[in-house]
């Protein structure tokens, strides 16, 4: 009984075979169809391989959302070498909301040489150009965010040599924790000193002549410090025409949640324009000499996610290109050879009836002339 089931269970089976196996003596193989298996196993293997690549690679999504979040300080990481002595020059915040002026005190007054040494010549150099190819390749920002942590410091290397010239710059570097509202951060004579209805900068002991607001942006950027984020000013250098001159940065800070397979972090990425003129008061053209970067948090935030292929996703895609390429190959095949087989059949027949002879009776003759001896002279 239970032989006669097992019986009936393997016949259910071969009733449901889907692939019917044809016996080897039935099956006729050809150069042609060897020619086209070939050419197909190839394709499988290139497409299977540049399908893996696929895999192996990651991409970053962006989403966009509204940020809520505007209790929180925002950071401003600064590193900016003004060709003056640190004693005729002063850096502070002023916040827009409050009116009052944010306290300076993170950041630190080095005296330094302005024009840099060889390698660090190199490294600007280098700098300027991944700043040029990122302007021209927006894409490239996707590597960097990939890169993070894993690619080597952007910050200007010290020097190598030792020089014996007089430092007659200052380096500003530090850090400040401000309201995420728009502010103005700025550099420019004299230190900064309290004032009940605003703020104001003591530079009425130094004279005009000394005034050189030439100046290197080495690094600047909002929100956690992250080795390996290059940041759109880093690497600028601008070189002052006039005593009396005033250099204008306007930046838009947009908050940037950062997840990846490396680093999770909250960061801010930001665009900025550029503006620079001489002060004249005799001409019209009014202010105050000096670095002005005044700032706006944008109301929309980033999240920046890294993805990766599912490894279902890429079964599935495999099984595709596998089985689309054995399809797409049997049928030009198969219609590559109906066709070689009409052509043919019309070459052989017409062939057959140009040996033909017309009979006087109406018929003809497809014998050919027999040939004798006599014919031949």
């Amino acid at each position: 009984m239970r032989r006669l089931n097992r019986k009936k269970t393997l016949n259910l089976m071969k009733e449901l075979d889907a692939f019917p196996k044809v016996p080897e003596s039935y099956v006729e193989t050809s150069a042609s169809g060897g020619t086209v298996s070939l050419i197909a196993f190839t394709t499988i293997a290139f497409l299977t391989i540049m399908e893996f690549t696929v895999y192996r690679d990651t991409w970053m999504k962006y989403e966009y959302e509204v940020d809520k979040d505007f209790t929180s300080k925002l950071r401003i990481n600064i590193d900016i070498t003004v060709a003056m002595r640190c004693q005729y020059v002063g850096a502070d915040v002023l916040d827009l909301a409050e009116t009052m002026v944010a306290s300076a005190d993170g950041l630190i007054y080095e005296p330094v040489v302005f024009d840099l040494s060889p390698q660090q010549k190199e490294w600007q150099r280098m700098l300027q150009l991944i700043q040029s190819r990122l302007q021209e390749e927006h894409s490239l920002q996707d590597v960097i965010f990939k890169s993070a942590f894993k690619s080597a410091s952007t910050a200007l290397p010290p020097r190598e040599d030792n020089s014996l010239e007089s430092p007659d710059a200052c380096r500003i570097h530090g850090h400040l924790y401000v309201n995420k509202v728009a502010g103005n951060f700025h550099i420019t004579v004299g230190k900064a000193i309290p004032h009940p209805r605003g703020h104001a900068h003591l530079a009425a002991l130094v004279s005009h002549e000394s005034y050189n607001f030439s100046h290197r942006i080495d690094h600047l950027s909002f929100g956690e410090l992250i080795p390996g984020i290059i940041n759109p000013l880093d690497g600028t250098e601008k070189i002052a025409s006039d005593h009396n001159q005033m250099f204008q940065y306007f930046i838009t800070v947009v908050p940037t949640k950062l997840h990846t397979y490396k680093i999770s972090a909250e960061t801010h990425q930001f665009s900025v324009t550029e503006r620079e003129r001489v002060i004249n008061h005799a001409a019209g053209s009014h202010g105050v000499s000096g670095i002005f970067m005044k700032y706006d948090i944008s109301s929309l935030m980033v999240t920046v996610t890294e993805e990766h292929m599912p490894f279902w996703q890429f079964l599935v895609r495999l099984c595709g290109i596998i089985g689309g390429i054995f399809s797409t190959t049997g049928i030009l095949h198969g219609f590559g050879r109906f066709v070689a087989e009409v052509i043919f059949c019309r070459f052989r027949l017409g062939s057959y009836r140009s040996t033909s002879d017309p009979l006087p009776d109406g018929h003809t003759s497809n014998h050919l002339p027999l040939t004798t001896d006599n014919s031949t002279h």
